[in-house]
């Protein structure tokens, strides 16, 4: 691994994590773009890197600090979410292997529009 490899991994997780545990924003969110840009991958490399790096419980601190902060988390609820989430992944995983890059990069932009004004017009 080069230099540059090295810090766009270290930029790359840094940036994630901060924005993770500061908006509570998908880890992919702010990954995918990233890896694209700073490691040349393509839509489908970089959703499979990002789940990868997800595949580990590495928000649960992030969590853990939010719930001794007095914000409870139900952890019973989120037990059921991620369970779901589970299921929900390796289903869209095989949906997405299937669609044309092209196709699933404008998917995922558009997700991304819609999320960005949903949450910057509402109270």
């Amino acid at each position: 691994m080069s230099i540059e490899i090295v810090l766009s991994l270290i930029a790359i997780g840094v940036l994630a994590g901060v924005f993770s545990g500061f908006m509570g924003v998908g880890g992919g969110v702010v990954m995918i773009p990233l890896m694209m840009l700073f490691l040349g991958y393509d839509q489908h490399q970089a959703q499979g890197m990002s789940l990868a790096v997800l595949a580990v419980p590495v928000t649960f601190i992030a969590a853990y600090t939010y719930h001794k902060s007095g914000f409870p988390i139900d952890w019973k609820y989120a037990l059921v979410i991620a369970s779901c989430f589970v299921i929900g992944g390796f289903l869209g995983s095989k949906i997405a292997v299937k669609i044309d890059q092209v196709l699933l990069k404008k998917i995922f932009a558009i997700v991304l529009v819609i999320a960005a004004f949903k949450l910057f017009f509402s109270k």
